[in-house]
């Protein structure tokens, strides 16, 4: 099917043709079309033209409306206070347009983006050998739900999981297991789940920390363990694998739990970059880009300077001839746009590297990696706090543990599907694994709902709950359509563009039509709290709906019954489809 136009974008268009034919001395002026509670929509467009042209705005005005074909689209337009235009639509128009959504499948009319290119997105990017934490949370989250709205779009996206697989701690970690073999043999040679997984790499950490700290001759030989690393010798870089295949199977567990697709061929660590970093770092040499400073090879900026005021440079070489991250990072950005061929590069990175990543950016301008064409963007995000409003932490004052904070959330939430099920007849099955789907919507959509770039709390009790805007509001609003559409058995939703709409049936399906649009901004703007807010409002317009617009009552002749239910329906394919681009499942029975 084709896609929709809506109906915003059908009336700005026949209001700027309007200004062309009333004001041929205009130009092409935009109508400043906007959503009003005076009318359907607003146009405020006059009274800078007015300025322009020096004439009397509400004069203006009424020439405009003049110039507007009658019948089809508007119903009503009136001119009022300087020169806006309140504009009120046709009941006919928003059926007939909501329909033509309604069968366009699964995409709803949205329209895929005019000029698609290729966007690679870094997000989920925990650590080898290190437990995922809540910080791990946000740039999963963010992520994920970026891919799937770019897609959606018709971008092409690639993934990249830019996993921490590389650096000094690894000579530590690879001489401890030379010396003790068996520590991350699996007991019994069964297959290990995530958590055990975490347990005996968490021991081993634990373990050669401790030596590494207190023995000298321990912490040597564990410094030469990284020059092998580094030089690729076999047996060093075959255990090296044994580390990131083991902490593979822990990530996967984590990510499986938190309902999200990590694929292999995505995984690609700092150790992927390893034979980018010499030629990298040569080329910035040559073309002038970084010099040499005590030493070390560094790029300085004018506007970057320390405490003391002298400028802090980005070092892409130390002194003593390792290199930094700013080297791995420039490198992957040398092989996405020269191999991937991205024309943007999205990093959902936390706001504190803020810094690091304008200077990898800057750095790479002067390159000539990135240019007019190639552009790269950091979706800054802020950090999970507790309920105090202090970053995150056990009683203990430790980390909180991603894993065991998803497990938390699970619980709450089957406790509060648990309470409803008799109600519904949920079978023990279903009351498991709709406890599952709540939970983790619940965690995500109190991330996805606020703006990236904003601190957030982390409030179990808030996030479960039935009112207000949770997730969880949002599953019952869809599982409580899907009920309705069950009990009208053989009267099936169908659209009637000749019936007069209640308010409140018009005021959904106004919002229904700017799915769309809403979908654009967000992809645009890399801000999906703004789809999590549209979508908030649909279920709470949907409300409003069923608490005044009874859907099956006998009272109600046939197409009027048909024509909720077709409202009804749109409303909960908007919902599932918009819930499922932000990752959030939603069970038809709750």
């Amino acid at each position: 099917m084709a896609s929709v136009n809506s109906l915003a974008s059908t009336l700005q268009q026949q209001l700027a043709d309007a200004l062309t034919a009333a004001l041929p001395d205009a130009g092409t002026a935009d109508p400043l079309l906007r959503r009003s509670d005076r009318a359907d929509f607003q146009a405020n467009g006059i009274l800078a033209l007015a300025k322009k042209l020096k004439g009397n705005p509400r004069e203006l005005a009424s020439q405009v409306t003049g110039a507007i074909p009658a019948g089809g689209l508007i119903k009503e337009i009136e001119v009022s206070g300087p020169g806006f235009l309140n504009i009120t639509l046709t009941d006919r128009a928003i059926v007939e347009t909501l329909a033509a959504r309604a069968e366009d499948g699964d995409r709803l009319g949205v329209p895929y983006t005019s000029a698609p290119g290729t966007t690679v997105i870094d997000y989920a990017q925990p650590n080898v050998a290190k437990e995922m934490h809540v910080g791990h949370l946000r740039s999963a989250v963010i992520g994920a739900a970026m891919v799937e709205i770019l897609e959606f779009t018709g971008e092409n996206v690639v993934r990249r999981h830019h996993i921490g697989d590389w650096g000094t701690q690894f000579g530590m970690l690879i001489q401890y297991l030379i010396e003790h073999p068996s520590e991350l043999d699996h007991r019994g040679g069964e297959e290990q789940d995530g958590e055990a997984a975490m347990s005996s790499l968490n021991r081993l950490y634990k373990a050669s920390r401790a030596l590494f700290d207190s023995d000298e001759e321990f912490k040597a030989r564990s410094r030469d363990r990284v020059v092998a690393l580094q030089a690729g010798e076999e047996e060093t870089l075959t255990l090296w694998q044994r580390f990131v295949d083991e902490s593979k199977v822990y990530f996967y567990s984590v990510f499986n739990k938190l309902d999200m697709q990590i694929d292999d061929p995505d995984i690609v660590g700092e150790s992927g970059y390893n034979d980018m970093l010499e030629e990298t770092c040569r080329i910035l040499e040559e073309t002038g880009v970084a010099v040499r400073s005590e030493g070390a090879l560094c790029v300085f900026f004018d506007d970057v300077k320390g405490p003391d005021g002298n400028p802090t440079p980005l070092i892409v070489k130390k002194t003593n001839g390792g290199y930094g991250y700013a080297a791995t990072d420039l490198s992957a950005i040398r092989d996405r746009v020269q191999n991937l061929k991205a024309n943007t590069l999205l990093y959902v990175v936390d706001a504190r590297q803020s810094l690091h990543f304008k200077m990898v950016f800057e750095t790479a301008r002067r390159a000539g990696w990135l240019n007019e064409d190639v552009k790269a963007h950091q979706l800054a995000f802020g950090t999970v706090l507790g309920k105090d409003g202090k970053p995150f932490k056990t009683r203990e004052g430790e980390t909180v543990r991603l894993v065991d904070l998803l497990d938390e959330a699970i619980d709450r939430a089957t406790t509060v599907v648990r309470e409803k099920a008799e109600k519904v007849g949920l079978t023990e099955t279903e009351i498991v694994e709709n406890g599952r789907y709540v939970g983790i919507g619940a965690v995500k959509y109190a991330d996805l709902s606020t703006s990236a770039v904003r601190d957030y709390k982390f409030d179990l009790d808030q996030m479960v709950s039935l009112n207000g805007d949770t997730s969880v509001y949002l599953q019952y609003a869809y599982a409580r359509i899907k009920s309705i559409l069950r009990k009208a058995g053989e009267t099936r939703p169908a659209a009637h563009p000749e019936l007069e709409l209640a308010p409140a049936e018009r005021a959904l399906g106004l919002h229904l039509d700017q799915f769309g649009e809403n979908l654009a901004e967000v992809a645009s703007t890399y801000e999906p709290h703004k789809l999590a807010a549209y979508l908030y409002q649909l279920a709470s317009l949907y409300t409003t709906f069923y608490d005044q617009c009874h859907v099956l009552s006998d009272d109600n002749p046939a197409e009027v019954v048909e024509n909720r239910l077709f409202l009804c329906d749109l409303t909960a394919r908007t919902l599932h489809q918009g819930m499922a681009l932000l990752g959030i499942r939603t069970p038809e029975r709750l």
